[in-house]
């Protein structure tokens, strides 16, 4: 920051590198807007000089039990149901372990944690942990891991030839590389939600702008943490051109006050004080299907198709 005199911090993926960032960036009272630390913590320690595009892991939790719990109240899940709850050592684990736990209590008796268990991060051997899932036989497999961790467990939880009738590894499953890595059809009906998809474009037209965009330079489709990269960056530049200044002082005053459109879901960018400069934009819940695709299946303002449970593939 001093060395290279720089005006502002634009920044970073991975809650743990952010939350490290963050302290040096409020400590040199410099500007630093990221998208991709999602942990609440980061933003519950009175700092003022920190945003955050990524909401909180809690409510990724949450809106994922949200579309269980109505299929639930359908009659396709049992009730009460069983819930094996693996989080990563992180503040980001920590809070999915906080939504998934407090969406069973309030729920009245719809969903029992019978295994809550942590882990680190690159982890090479999961085998123990899925003992405990298998010898628990429960309904509801719900982890949170990074995109390493997700393979290195999903393939030893394919191995030990488990079955449940909901999985979910939190934000990540529905990523190319998952398929690529663990097989098209060991990630099907897996569940996640994420906090932006290429499918907003079916919805709104700043979406389809942007990745009409990235398609023509990339020739592909973007992933969410890249759309995240993208309005990140355009939420500190909108803030720039606003302020007519690099004046940080008076770059903050705009972030503070954002309220414009975006590509997030929700179709609006905010940073609201309550929330430590968090943004609480919706996420979107997908689910992989057999034909590769991963359709939004909820919030239904959202939604571009319709999900499936219980898993189908069990007890085949």
């Amino acid at each position: 920051i001093n060395s290279d005199k720089v005006n502002f911090l634009l920044g970073t993926y991975a809650t743990n590198l952010v939350e490290a960032q963050s302290a040096a960036a409020e400590q040199n009272q410099m500007l630093y807007v990221n998208g991709g630390g999602a942990a609440s913590a980061i933003y519950k320690r009175g700092y003022k000089w920190v945003f955050g595009l990524l909401a909180p892991v809690e409510l990724l939790a949450e809106s994922m039990m949200k579309w269980v719990d109505e299929q639930q109240k359908g009659g396709k899940l049992p009730k009460p149901a069983k819930i094996a709850l693996l989080w990563e050592n992180t503040s980001h684990g920590k809070d999915f372990r906080k939504g998934v736990s407090e969406f069973a209590k309030k729920s009245g008796g719809g969903y029992e944690v019978a295994v809550d268990e942590s882990f680190e991060l690159n982890g090479k051997d999961f085998s123990a942990l899925l003992g405990k899932v298998k010898a628990a036989n429960v309904d509801l497999f719900l982890a949170d891991a990074h995109l390493p961790d997700h393979i290195t467990m999903h393939r030893q939880y394919v191995t030990s030839g488990m079955c449940h009738k909901i999985s979910s590894y939190g934000a990540r499953g529905s990523e190319k590389q998952a398929a690529e890595a663990l097989g098209k059809k060991n990630v099907e009906y897996v569940l996640s939600a994420v906090w932006w998809s290429p499918l907003l474009a079916q919805k709104s037209k700043l979406d389809k702008e942007f990745v009409d965009g990235f398609k023509a330079k990339h020739k592909r489709e973007p992933e969410w943490y890249q759309a995240l990269g993208y309005e990140t960056a355009r939420a500190l530049f909108t803030a720039i051109e606003q302020a007519g200044t690099l004046d940080k002082a008076k770059v903050r005053e705009k972030l503070v006050a954002m309220k414009i459109p975006s590509i997030l879901p929700g179709g609006e960018l905010t940073f609201p004080a309550e929330f430590g400069q968090q943004s609480h934009a919706p996420f979107v819940v997908q689910q992989n299907q057999p034909d590769g695709s991963a359709p939004i299946i909820a919030p239904a303002d959202s939604a571009t198709g319709k999900g499936v449970a219980p898993n189908p593939n069990c007890g085949k």
